[in-house]
């Protein structure tokens, strides 16, 4: 029976994912993560066959979080879960080594094709995204190199953390490095990315959808 680990910040998108997928007697729902560092510690412990992984995850992005869940455990299958359907997102959740991409809003029928297909060994991208970038994407599966693209590991993470709010020093602690380290990793982040002050990497991040967009509270 094909174990199946939920990795999304939302609550009530995850409940209704195991109500969905409690209707079918072939798949097991064994656990849930709230965030990318929490869901790359879950598939350690326990070994699920299929991650379905919402792409923005607080702490660590879905993008970065698939790379480490692929590390750890290269025969897990990574479904990515979205609201967005852009080429670049697509692109991107596929270099991570994603099997598949599907959107949110999706009947709960193909979501459980979906997982079907990747624990086949196939790829699965929801039909709405399909015939914008399957036929390019598998004809060539090089594209021109973005900003972001030339990032490493560690500075996407320092990115993010930095669009957040995180302070250098604050960084430092949470990912064990020095201040210096992560002072010289910012400067060459921000390099890479033509960026020159907090203002403009907050833009990059939101931009490359990295951090989600605060929404004003105007009750």
């Amino acid at each position: 029976m094909p174990r199946i680990l939920i990795c999304d910040d939302h609550t009530l998108f995850s409940d209704g994912i195991k109500a969905i997928l409690r209707f079918e007697a072939s798949i097991e729902v064994v656990g849930e993560a709230r965030d990318g560092r929490q869901a790359v510690e879950k598939v350690k412990e326990l070994r699920p066959d299929v991650v379905l992984m919402d792409v923005a995850m607080p702490d660590l992005s879905g993008f970065e979080a698939t790379r480490r869940v692929l590390d750890a455990a290269p025969d897990v299958k990574v479904l990515m879960l979205t609201m967005h359907d852009e080429e670049e997102l697509v692109a991107r959740c596929l270099e991570a080594g994603a099997a598949g991409y599907i959107i949110k809003d999706a009947p709960a029928s193909q979501l459980v094709y979906a997982i079907q297909t990747v624990l086949k060994g196939e790829r699965y991208l929801s039909p709405v995204v399909l015939k914008k970038v399957m036929a390019g994407y598998v004809k060539n599966s090089q594209r021109p190199q973005t900003s972001y693209d030339r990032l490493s590991g560690r500075e996407r993470e320092i990115l993010k953390l930095l669009a957040e709010g995180l302070t250098i020093k604050d960084i430092a602690i949470r990912l064990n490095l020095s201040v210096k380290t992560v002072d010289v990793h910012k400067y060459n982040l921000m390099r890479k990315i033509d960026v020159h002050d907090k203002a403009e990497l907050i833009k990059y991040a939101i931009q490359k959808r990295l951090i989600d967009i605060p929404i004003a509270d105007v009750s």
